[in-house]
């Protein structure tokens, strides 16, 4: 594929909101989970909370889109001015040729839940004031966020469990590349909720303590909410220091619904792919953001895969013992979280772990350090075998 300008970029996570908070917690070891104390949920578990959801508040003209999940969204957007460049995109291009791609796994699930508290005794029937469309429903943040900036072009939701807003990234560049758009947005947002919390403890997937990632001990997820967008542009001749979209890769090994196939083959098809994409192999990535959810089956399949492909020469990490599981959000705010990597030099640690695994043969870094990074490659894996890979690089 063709090099794509990311020419603004910006995350919310539980580690703070915008790129100062977050590369500081990275750079410092920092980690933001904290113990479940979320809504009504009552599980032996922690979780990253982003603060100030709740008092967040909507325009008016777009009161019929709240929900925790726009609100968020509405962060993320007008955090590290994002939304200003995304103004100067449409100010550009015109609001027919500005793209809308986002992901995330349950959107505004919490609003059903809240709404079912709230049924009629009588006849089951949800409240008046409930709107699935704009609230419940997955398109509903990519609809908000074309209405927020009254945007009149393509827009679309991925949700595909956790590879969704890695994914976007994939189909926003197909679009560019077809010249059906000239600007994309593209990101990922999903905050917590019941569904999620009691649902992956129902799966025997959430750890009572913080998660650690391809530590030796490791025994689940820590669930996190996040919202993370990019801009990305066509551009000829990127100035030094740009992040550039390099490759994209995507598999679908469809080896059961909630595991991932044992040898990682998924995964390893999926990076194969981003690698063909970008023109590069296996020796030309400097870091590699993994997918390293915590839980035993994951990081065992991930680490053969990567094992496979680039032995213990790459140094690679998961933030997620930083930010927790974002699931939907996840491809986007680890494909950041790559950005700052180039343009900061450092490679992030990983807080929680203490004891890599000596099963997982990979160059796997506990502490944040100092380094060059010219080339990214971070993963994304989703339930049912649906696998994202992206590279990022820095413009010379």
């Amino acid at each position: 594929m063709n090099p794509l300008l990311l020419s603004a970029y910006t995350v919310t996570t539980c580690l703070g909101r915008g790129l100062d908070a977050t590369r500081k917690a990275l750079r410092d070891g920092q980690s933001g989970l904290v113990p479940c104390a979320f809504e009504t949920v009552q599980l032996d578990t922690w979780m990253g909370e982003v603060s100030g959801v709740d008092t967040e508040k909507l325009p008016e003209s777009l009161a019929r889109y709240d929900c925790r999940n726009n609100r968020l969204t509405q962060m993320g957007l007008e955090t590290d001015g994002f939304a200003d460049r995304v103004r100067e995109a449409i100010a550009r291009y015109g609001k027919t040729r500005v793209g809308v791609f986002l992901g995330t796994s349950t959107a505004g699930i919490l609003q059903t839940e809240l709404a079912y508290r709230r049924r009629d005794p009588e006849t089951g029937a949800l409240p008046d004031d409930f709107h699935y469309r704009t609230t419940h429903n997955s398109f509903s943040l990519a609809e908000f966020t074309r209405d927020y900036f009254g945007l009149e072009g393509m827009a679309m939701a991925i949700s595909t469990a956790c590879s969704s807003s890695a994914k976007v990234f994939a189909a926003a560049a197909r679009q560019l590349e077809l010249g059906t758009i000239d600007a994309a947005i593209v990101g990922g947002v999903d905050t917590l909720c019941l569904t999620t919390l009691y649902g992956f403890a129902s799966l025997q997937l959430t750890s009572a303590q913080p998660c650690r990632p391809y530590d030796a001990a490791r025994n689940g997820i820590s669930v996190g909410e996040g919202a993370a967008f990019a801009l990305l542009e066509r551009c000829e001749q990127p100035a030094p220091g740009s992040v550039l979209l390099l490759g994209t890769g995507e598999s679908s090994d469809a080896y059961h619904m909630s595991s991932p196939h044992p040898e990682g083959l998924g995964a390893k098809m999926a990076m194969e792919a981003a690698l063909r994409s970008a023109g590069l192999s296996a020796s030309n990535i400097d870091y590699i953001n993994l997918h390293g959810t915590s839980t035993p089956a994951n990081d065992a399949a991930e680490g053969k895969a990567v094992a496979a492909l680039f032995d213990q020469r790459v140094p690679c990490s998961s933030t997620k013992g930083a930010t927790g599981h974002t699931l939907g959000a996840a491809g986007a705010v680890e494909a950041v979280i790559c950005a700052l990597t180039l343009t900061d030099g450092f490679l992030p640690g990983s807080p929680g772990t203490e004891n890599v695994d000596p099963a997982i043969p990979v160059a796997y870094l506990l502490k944040t350090r100092e380094g060059k990074v010219s080339r990214a490659l971070t993963n994304s894996f989703g339930f049912g075998g649906s696998n994202c890979s992206l590279i990022l690089g820095v413009a010379k």
